[in-house]
């Protein structure tokens, strides 16, 4: 009966041959810093209500007290260390701050501000967890066994641990290859999405290198160990990322530049302003008063606001539109880059293989319809990803499916099988001409028997193999696949197949270009007439193909040499070297890697391209409302400050201009919350962002 075309089943190793990292997730309350904030913020919940609610202040006082020493007793006891060696850490300013505030009866600002920093701390500490369970993650692409081969014949099964160099090891169909080698004997079709990226597997004979982690398909390989585990590709890949997340310097905040200077000189002239007025003769509590006056008015709360509101709103408003910042260092990033680095399969495409051409040879009587139809019942029992690729175009045409039988599949060759009682060979358009030239030059001696047309009949063959091998080469030429069909032994036309460009990447790319100055640069493990194929229709100049992972990161930091801030962005476990290199990385989130996903400073979580750009120039937004808070900030400081030494500054007042300060430069902040914010950040149709000269 005719094949129905439904959607195929979900694979449960989908995920691991697209590049997935198994997940090794640390237990949120196994970190102590989650454990703190989560007990400190308990216990200011119970106590701000029995305060408001008018209860015993020894009760609710109690609890705030708790929540003091929960969140801030290990902050500050580091603080504590940090000074000694003669460093002001903010840790400890904030806990100094919370007391202050306790100490002249603003008990629950105190409390309140204790709580948002352990929760600041619990949070960078989980996302330093989560990155390094990834990277951990990785390590299981590997299998744990070999199968190793002795002199005699004979069978081991050991732990890749102990595989040296030289020993041959058996990968058999399906299993993951166990260590980094070559092909002594064999062929078979390997995965190697984890390695290079590349979405096609790549054929691979006596003589050809295989990596550890990789996928073999319907073959089995014997092959010879070149490398130890710990020096195998998957091995330098984990590597790479822990080197380049502990070596990348961490990019400071705007504010955090100027932090240790303002934060000492604030402590110094709250000393000196409390000191040299009481050695003077002045009463102690009129001194202290305007001591407790000045470090409120001059605390740098309004600076501190002046920078994460803006940076925040971004985020959130970034977040509501696809884009996930994970912190505010990596959403102030975002609007330094100066150069893009672009990943090919699964960013600037969508990562998998389609029909883009079919070819029929006319002369053999099958129009496009006949032959796709052909060759998607021929494999439609497969799970090549070529095969897959022909019957989706099938099914995205409504064809019905004849009947198939005795299907056969071949590595490195392709499929066959009898479809409405014709037989029909569907592969390598090199292994299959052989075959039917080989066909042909029987039939010819056939024919040259029983009549003199022998000439005729081989001028003819030879006229189809020649059409048929103009169109594969015109075909691969231009960065496609080509996958020959033949009917009854006959060639009867070429199929293309190719990743397809996102609908949005060279709109993309040209709003990079406005932002940055200069063109991205592509850099992709796949073959150089794909890359070359692709980049030039998104509009991209430099293409850098064939790359390894760790080639990948040369190329950033030889880009980072030149004293350009990159941004790397990508989708798979390939890349996640490269994004941890980068100045900022930025990965894909639908079909991104775990271990890109977490090693990324932010994910475009719906794949929809533009928004990188868009981004951008929302943190160069962002950017700009920082200076202006600044100015605010700064302007309030000041008058306040003179105000209390010139003259008397009334406590009230100035808590009260202290914290309008701090209302306002908030609420200027947060007018990035507004969807115009987004609008005007993001590309138009022509790809140049909007309002990209107010940037």
């Amino acid at each position: 009966m005719p094949a129905t075309l439904t959607p195929p089943a979900a694979d449960p190793a989908a995920s691991v041959r697209a590049g997935a990292v198994p997940r090794r997730r640390t237990r949120l309350l196994a970190l102590p810093e989650v454990r703190r904030a989560a007990a400190a913020t308990a216990l200011f919940l119970l106590a701000l209500p029995l305060q408001l609610a008018g209860a015993p202040a020894l009760i609710w006082g109690a609890l705030y007290v708790l929540s003091y020493a929960t969140g801030g007793w290990e902050p500050g006891w580091e603080g504590l260390k940090a000074l000694k060696g003669r460093t002001l850490d903010v840790d400890l300013l904030m806990v100094v701050a919370a007391l202050g505030a306790a100490s002249i009866g603003q008990v629950m600002d105190g409390a309140l501000l204790i709580v948002i920093f352990a929760t600041s701390g619990a949070l960078e500490a989980l996302a330093t967890a989560r990155t390094a369970d990834s990277v951990r993650g990785l390590l299981d692409l590997a299998p744990a066994t070999a199968t190793r081969i002795a002199a005699d014949g004979t069978e081991q099964t050991l732990p890749v641990d102990e595989l040296a160099v030289g020993d041959t090891v058996l990968v058999r169909p399906g299993e993951r290859v166990g260590a980094d080698g070559r092909v002594l004997d064999g062929a078979s079709e390997v995965d190697q999405t984890s390695i290079t990226g590349e979405p096609l597997p790549a054929l691979k004979e006596p003589g050809d290198e295989v990596f550890a982690g990789t996928l073999n398909g319907t073959g089995a390989l014997r092959v010879r160990v070149e490398r130890d585990a710990s020096d195998s590709v998957i091995a330098r890949i984990v590597r790479m990322v822990e080197e380049a997340s502990e070596t990348k310097a961490p990019t400071q905040l705007f504010i955090e530049k100027v932090e240790q200077r303002y934060s000492l000189g604030m402590v110094a002239a709250t000393l000196a302003v409390f000191g040299v007025p009481l050695a003077f003769g002045e009463a102690f509590s009129e001194a202290l008063l305007r001591g407790m006056t000045f470090m409120i008015v001059a605390s740098p709360c309004a600076v501190v606001l002046a920078t994460m509101p803006p940076l925040l709103s971004a985020i959130a408003n970034a977040g509501r539109h696809g884009v996930l910042v994970k912190s505010a260092v990596a959403m102030e990033r975002l609007g330094q880059i100066d150069a893009v680095a672009l990943d090919k399969t699964g960013t600037l495409t969508e990562g998998t293989p389609r029909v883009v051409d079919v070819r029929p040879l006319r002369e053999r009587g099958l129009d496009e319809v006949e032959l796709l139809t052909f060759a998607a019942a021929a494999e439609h029992p497969s799970e090549h990803p070529l095969a897959r690729a022909v019957v989706d175009a099938a099914r995205e045409r409504g064809l019905d499916l004849p009947a198939t039988e005795g299907f056969t599949s071949a590595p490195g060759i392709g499929v066959m099988a009898v479809v409405g009682g014709r037989t029909v060979q569907v592969g390598a358009p090199a292994r299959l001409l052989a075959e039917a030239e080989a066909e042909v030059e029987v039939e010819v001696e056939a024919k040259c028997a029983a009549d003199a047309g022998a000439d005729a009949g081989a001028d003819a063959g030879g006229d189809t193999d020649g059409v048929v091998a103009a169109l594969v080469r015109e075909l691969e030429e231009s960065g496609r696949s080509a996958v020959l069909v033949v009917v009854d032994g006959t060639p009867a036309g070429v199929l293309g197949i190719a990743d397809r460009l996102r609908p949005d990447a060279a709109a993309t790319v040209a709003a990079l270009t406005v932002l940055t100055g200069t063109a991205p640069t592509l850099l992709t493990g796949d073959n150089p007439r794909a890359a070359a194929r692709l980049a030039a229709e998104a509009g991209v100049e430099d293409v850098r193909a064939g790359l390894l992972p760790q080639e990948k990161v040369g190329a950033v930091r030889e880009l980072e040499g030149a004293g350009r801030r990159v941004m790397v962005v990508g989708d798979g476990v390939n890349d996640a070297p490269a994004l941890a290199a980068a100045h900022i990385g930025v990965a894909m989130g639908r079909a991104g890697s775990d271990l890109a996903l977490e090693t990324a400073d932010a994910v475009i979580v719906r794949d929809e391209l533009v928004a990188v750009p868009a981004t951008v120039a929302l943190s160069r937004r962002a950017r700009e409302l920082v200076v202006q808070n600044l100015v605010i900030a700064g302007v309030f400081i000041a008058g306040l400050v003179v105000w209390d030494l010139a003259g008397t500054l009334p406590l009230p007042l100035g808590v009260a201009g202290h914290e309008g300060s701090t209302v306002l430069v908030g609420l200027n902040g947060l007018r990035l919350l507004r969807d115009s914010a987004w609008k005007r950040a993001a590309p138009e149709g022509t790809g140049t962002p909007a309002g990209a000269a107010k940037l």
